[in-house]
């Protein structure tokens, strides 16, 4: 038995060491062009694949500063016009959107003007909890006007009080002015719209302008006083070139998403958020 396998293990060699040049010759070639146009179809299919892939550039340019006391600010400058007002409910940082939280709520209800050309982000115009008013007294509202292509905070209770040039084409979020152009007076007209917990250590959340027209949105992720975190906002954000802005809600609603900060407050859910529209690019 042992002979018969080994005269054919040799019978078998030799049939493979038969096979004509021209034969051998013309199976390797096949092969190799075979293989050659695999490869090639691989990478062409992976390249088109690749060229119809969207890519997403962030609208926003994120930097973190701190100011001479230790606060630290986390900020992100955007274009207005990239500014989408959204009624939501979770934490901002479970969201797929750029952006801070908004303005005040209750049980879902919107506390703060939340307007997007003119209407309110929950329900109809005028109805309580839509976004529509500044609930019990005029308060400071950042308003972007489309056409005039400026910033304004407005002191108002209600949507329709707003100066604007086109109702159809502006933004408005209510919160609670910072009056950084009024020195220390900004703390009794804060009062007298009612800030919450002025005085006392919170998370802060807060929407500014610059006299470039960019909108800066800034978020602490250490609870400090509405004074210490307006101070460290004047002290390094856009260095004296802030115009003025509104503080918007606090404490566990501070909330911020960005490609390079996530901050989550304590966890709980808000009802409205400040969001920047990403810009889709095809590569």
């Amino acid at each position: 038995m042992r002979r018969q396998r080994s005269r054919h293990s040799i019978h078998r060699k030799r049939s493979w060491a038969g096979v004509s040049p021209g034969l051998g010759w013309l199976l390797l070639s096949g092969f190799v062009l075979g293989t050659w146009l695999g490869v090639q179809w691989g990478v062409l299919g992976h390249a088109t694949t690749a060229k119809t892939r969207p890519s997403v550039q962030t609208p926003y340019q994120y930097e973190a500063y701190r100011a001479s006391d230790g606060t630290l600010l986390h900020t992100m400058r955007a274009h207005p016009d990239d500014v989408k007002l959204l009624a939501i409910r979770s934490n901002v940082t479970d969201t797929e959107e750029y952006g801070i939280n908004g303005g005040f709520f209750w049980n879902g209800d919107l506390l703060s003007i939340a307007v997007m050309d003119d209407l309110p982000l929950k329900g109809e115009p005028h109805a309580y909890g839509s976004g529509w008013s500044n609930i019990d007294k005029p308060k400071g509202t950042l308003v972007w006007d489309k056409l005039s292509r400026r910033f304004s905070v407005q002191i108002v209770e209600a949507a329709n009080q707003l100066q604007v040039t086109d109702r159809r084409q502006y933004w408005a979020q209510g919160g609670v002015s910072m009056s950084l152009q009024l020195g220390e007076s900004w703390h009794s007209q804060a009062m007298a719209e009612d800030m919450p917990l002025i005085d006392e250590r919170r998370l802060r959340s807060a929407a500014v302008y610059d006299l470039d027209g960019q909108l800066w949105l800034v978020v602490s992720d250490k609870p400090h006083t509405a004074g210490q975190f307006r101070r460290a906002i004047m002290e390094t954000v856009a260095r004296g070139r802030l115009v003025d802005g509104v503080f918007l809600d606090g404490d566990g609603s501070s909330q911020m998403r960005s490609e390079e900060s996530k901050l989550a407050g304590d966890k709980r859910y808000v009802y409205q958020m400040i969001s920047l529209n990403r810009h889709p690019i095809d590569r």
